[in-house]
């Protein structure tokens, strides 16, 4: 696996912790790559509980494909009625012309969310750890809460690209207060789609945000047309129980996966209970799941 140099890497502590090291990073690059910060058991342990989760899910009748080159999931109620579920959706190159899966199912997901650190004792244990808790404290949050969870598969050859994005476009919070936790389950090199980003341009202004319209449809506000520069993006390949910590406002981006190796990772995503969370964005939860911190 190679890395580039521009970023800097850490070791993370046992506790969580940052050091100051940690922060000037952050601050400067907007992205944080912490290596060895799950073990390699607690690693496998998610990858084989959300396979359980599969394996039990019927999802004859499910067929929202989640895509991020064009918007089609948008207009689907079984994802925008997903922020407090545990709802799969397939990736586009899994259904044959007569739209039938042409793969077995668990080799055909994109993703899963949004609900699991709050509806599964295993992703629950998973996404509150203390030094979670340590974590977000040290990154300024006064009352964290955990916002989405989502599982991500990539699967080998037909894992799709993610385009250029950021992550308060999707949760916003007034001021933004997005953060995301990135956990490479296995690991993630160029080959099998790692992630890229942009470092530094979380100073940037957001270029939209998605959102719930009056009449209940999802879709984008546009503020800012101009796409993301194509120069200057940096690969974060990461090592199986690495965690990269991405603000809020970082631009980043995966490519396609066309490898034989699959890339699993888990998201969780943070906002600060002291921000204001407008109604009009699109994940919404029931009353009978409020937000929880750690």
């Amino acid at each position: 696996m190679t890395h580039d140099p521009a970023l800097p890497r850490f070791a993370a502590a046992a506790d969580g912790h940052l050091s100051a090291d940690m922060h000037a990073a952050f601050d400067r690059d907007g992205v944080l790559l912490l290596e060895d910060f799950v073990s390699t058991g607690r690693c496998q342990a998610l990858i084989e509980r959300m396979q359980a989760l599969v394996d039990a899910a019927d999802l004859s009748e499910v067929t929202t494909v989640f895509t991020t080159t064009d918007a089609r999931h948008a207009s689907d109620a079984y994802f925008a009625g997903s922020g407090d579920k545990i709802r799969f959706f397939f990736e586009d190159g899994a259904f044959d012309k007569r739209g039938k899966l042409n793969r077995p199912k668990d080799r055909a997901l994109n993703k899963a969310g949004h609900g699991m650190h709050d509806l599964d004792p295993v992703f629950d244990d998973f996404s509150r750890q203390p030094k979670l808790r340590a974590l977000a404290a040290d990154l300024g949050y006064r009352q964290p809460l955990l916002l989405q969870s989502m599982y991500i598969f990539k699967q080998p050859g037909i894992g799709g690209e993610v385009v250029c994005h950021t992550d308060s476009t999707f949760l916003y919070t007034d001021p933004p207060s997005c953060i995301g936790l990135w956990f490479a389950l296995e690991d993630a090199t160029i080959e099998n789609g790692c992630m890229f980003a942009l470092p530094g341009r979380h100073r940037a202004p957001l270029k939209s945000r998605f959102l719930r319209r009056a009449d209940g449809s999802l879709g984008n506000e546009i503020y800012d047309p101009a796409p993301w520069p194509a120069d200057g993006a940096v690969p974060l390949e990461a090592r199986r129980g690495t965690l990269i910590v991405l603000h809020g406002q970082l631009p980043h981006l995966s490519g396609a996966n066309r490898s034989a190796k699959s890339r699993h990772a888990y998201t969780l995503h943070l906002i600060d209970g002291a921000c204001r969370y407008p109604a009009d964005n699109w994940l919404v939860r029931g009353p009978e799941l409020p937000l929880r911190g750690f």
